[in-house]
């Protein structure tokens, strides 16, 4: 719907630019190129003649939504043990083009998925046009330590791996131990097609024989990954809940954190320093708690996520008082417990759980999460030059972001200057 080649005038709109800047009496004008001509007050545009006019209605723009730390994993059921082993891959990959579609009309033109197989092929086809979607910042296949979080403890070994194994489940990984297994499984991962590589540097609560403060990997092992990485010009992302493995993963260089649930004072001003950005996703933390018997979740995930919540809370409470750079992502993964679509839970988590103001709370899910996703240069924010991923909402979200919540009112959605959602009038 509204392919590129045509200037398009969001005109009457409310405009918050990613920044923290709102502009009430604002315009977005972007080019035949995909790209942002202008966003702000609309004394200071220009606009041709010939240029395709939307009537935003006196809705608010907004840079498009960005979901950090997801999984495509396209699972209907919390039961992490039974239903990867039972469905078949295919039917996995089916469910995650819905799941697409679903953020899409959320309001999410990128997400940043942070570990599986399914992402790094529905990238490819989000890209090419065969399917509507965000668009897609894959992991692929995250390294782990034998008897680490990415190591499913239930299966063999040569089960979980994805070298050795036959079985195609969303939950395959990559299992090494020492600096040098480390670095070959590096190289597998961006052999595979990774746009980041995805480790593991604590335990967590959804592996079954590990708790969030264990460390896993040592720095060195850390270090021969990020070394990896940065030869070819990408980041790292770890899962670190606690406060041990957090301060590894920045001493060896990674770009972002994952959960920090055990976060404390010592690792935020780390954090800080080296210019990391912490990506909470307190919204599985909530949603373990509050649905996860009823959706299958293993007791012994129950059990830990019970402990974990209020800790988490406070912990990420303590880093935004003291100047983290926090970026939204939910970790869902599909289903009823963790629908992708309903991702801007997270957005409403910061404000009301944090204590974040509602602007904070949109800068994370914009300028922040673009910068998880190593795409601050391209997207997140509403500047001249960037690619033009907006959205419209109705009413004002840096006031009340509870109004992203629900999809029906976002408007309009464009990624890249297409508009592929619109249910405004036109001139």
């Amino acid at each position: 719907m509204g392919d590129k080649g045509r200037v398009v005038v969001l005109d009457n709109v409310r405009v918050f630019d990613g920044l923290g800047r709102v502009y009430e009496r604002g315009v977005v004008v972007v080019g035949a190129d995909g790209r942002i001509r202008y966003a702000g007050s609309r004394g200071g545009a220009e606009i041709p003649g010939e240029a395709r006019i939307i009537d935003g209605e006196k809705q608010t723009a907004l840079p498009g939504l960005i979901d950090a730390h997801l999984h495509l994993l396209g699972m209907r059921t919390g039961d992490l043990v039974k239903e990867p082993l039972i469905t078949p891959i295919g039917v996995f990959y089916a469910r995650a083009v819905k799941d697409l579609e679903a953020l899409l009309n959320a309001g999410f033109t990128t997400i940043r998925d942070c570990g599986g197989i399914i992402a790094l092929h529905l990238r490819d086809a989000v890209a090419e046009g065969s399917i509507e979607g965000p668009r897609i910042v894959a992991a692929g296949l995250p390294i782990s330590q034998t008897f680490g979080h990415g190591d499913t403890h239930y299966l063999p070994v040569e089960w979980v791996d994805a070298r050795t194994t036959r079985k195609m489940t969303p939950l395959m990984s990559l299992i090494c131990d020492g600096p040098s297994e480390c670095r070959k499984a590096a190289r597998y991962a961006l052999r595979e097609g990774a746009d980041f590589i995805k480790i593991f540097s604590t335990g967590g609560v959804l592996s079954q024989r590990d708790r969030p403060e264990h460390p896993q990997f040592t720095l060195e092992e850390i270090k021969a990954i990020v070394e990896e990485a940065r030869r070819t010009g990408r980041l790292v992302g770890a899962h670190a809940q606690g406060a041990e493995g957090i301060k590894n993963a920045i001493m060896g260089g990674v770009k972002t954190i994952a959960h920090a649930i055990l976060i404390d004072e010592e690792a935020v001003e780390m954090s800080k320093e080296k210019n990391v950005v912490l990506v909470p996703t307190l919204s599985i933390s909530h949603r373990l708690v509050e649905k996860g018997a009823e959706a299958g979740v293993p007791e012994w995930g129950l059990r830990k996520a019970e402990e974990m919540l209020e800790l988490h809370v406070e912990n990420i409470r303590m880093a935004y008082r003291h100047g983290a750079k926090i970026a939204t992502g939910t970790d869902f993964i599909g289903g009823p417990m963790l629908p992708q679509g309903e991702n801007a839970l997270e957005i409403k988590l910061l404000v009301e759980k944090i204590g974040m103001s509602p602007v904070d709370a949109l800068v994370a899910a914009t300028r922040n999460a673009a910068e998880a996703a190593g795409l601050l240069d391209e997207t997140g924010t509403l500047e001249e030059g960037k690619l033009a991923d907006i959205i419209l909402v109705r009413g004002n979200p840096t006031q009340n972001p509870e109004t992203l919540q629900n999809p029906n009112n976002i408007t309009l959605v464009m990624k890249e200057g297409r508009v592929y959602k619109n249910t405004l009038k036109e001139e």
